[in-house]
């Protein structure tokens, strides 16, 4: 069965990984920055490459190629930050994501749209809210919320520096 939030939710941002494509609803997308300097902060999981400054509040930034455990990517023209809020014991976290390139915003009809696939038990899928299709292309729409461990957000508010409050501004 598919996620009731996608079939409700059919616009997402696209972007991708080395060949792979990737979508976000676009209700959890706040903006997407070109790379901009990245801060690295000690003793923080290989995934997480650092601070940005957006507007005077340090931003945690996490690199999507080693969190889903891909080789770190050349630096390209096309190279970006995805920012984004995620949903944490009831509180919003901005935190970034680099991304190889954004593509586009598009809708996902729920027609087009596939539950996610059965991996077995020992792959965790639980970030995935399905698999749409785009031009005979297979998408995989993460669910941002469940990406990140409880551990790796609670590390995400810590590096930030700040509490919810003052990171909605």
């Amino acid at each position: 069965m598919v996620d009731e939030k996608v079939i409700d939710t059919s616009q997402h941002l696209t972007f991708t990984l080395g060949k792979e494509v990737f979508a976000l609803d676009i209700t959890s997308v706040r903006e997407v920055l070109e790379l901009t300097p990245i801060t690295k902060i000690p003793r923080t999981p290989d995934f997480m490459r650092g601070v940005i400054n957006l507007r005077g509040h340090a931003v945690p930034v996490m690199d999507m190629r080693l969190k889903f455990g891909m080789p770190i990517a050349q630096v390209t023209v096309d190279t970006c930050i995805i920012i984004v809020e995620v949903e944490f014991e009831g509180e919003r976290i901005i935190m970034g994501g680099l991304v190889d390139s954004v593509r586009e915003v598009f809708e996902i009809p729920p027609e087009a749209m596939e539950a996610t696939p059965r991996m077995g038990t020992s792959i965790n899928v639980d970030y995935i809210k399905g698999i749409g299709k785009q031009d005979g292309e297979f998408i995989i729409v993460l669910d941002i919320d469940r990406l990140f461990s409880a551990k790796e957000l609670a590390a995400v508010r810590e590096a930030s520096g700040s509490d919810s409050e003052s990171q909605a501004a």
